[in-house]
């Protein structure tokens, strides 16, 4: 790293998603040129993913420093129905789903898709996919 102050571990993971998501030409054709944003885009229209809540854990051991992390990417649908979020929500899935990622500080030691739920929010003519997942971090040493 550089003099730059180190990322924490949702922080470093969320830009290590971004950036994988990022070069999908297939769902970024899904969301309309975008990929995953940290929250709702204002004037939404047709299909776009937000990160929902993390929940993070310590997972240190006596020598290294580690996290587990529950991550929840919410794929919303305006228009086009629950089929539209969850087939961008499966592309998401099928890409991070066991995906080698390199969070900035940290070393992936898995990340796995651990479930889905679709609801339709009837107040504001929506439908919600939501994708659950788990990864296991490590910090990296600082120690040259």
């Amino acid at each position: 790293m550089s003099g730059a102050e180190a990322k924490g571990p949702v922080l470093a993971l969320r830009e290590a998603i971004v950036t994988a998501l990022a070069g999908d030409a297939a769902l970024t054709a899904m969301l309309g040129g975008a990929t995953i944003r940290d929250e709702v885009p204002r004037g939404a229209r047709g299909v776009y993913a937000v990160f929902s809540e993390t929940r993070l854990r310590d997972w240190s051991t006596g020598s290294d420093q580690g996290h587990e992390q529950d991550v929840a990417i919410s794929v919303w649908s305006v228009e086009g129905g629950a089929r539209m979020a969850l087939r961008a929500a499966a592309r998401i899935g099928e890409l991070l789903d066991g995906a080698a990622l390199t969070p900035d500080g940290h070393r992936l030691v898995n990340l796995r898709v651990t479930s889905s739920e679709t609801r339709r929010d009837t107040r504001a003519d929506r439908s919600r996919v939501v994708l659950r997942l788990r990864a296991v971090t490590e910090v990296l040493s600082t120690r040259n």
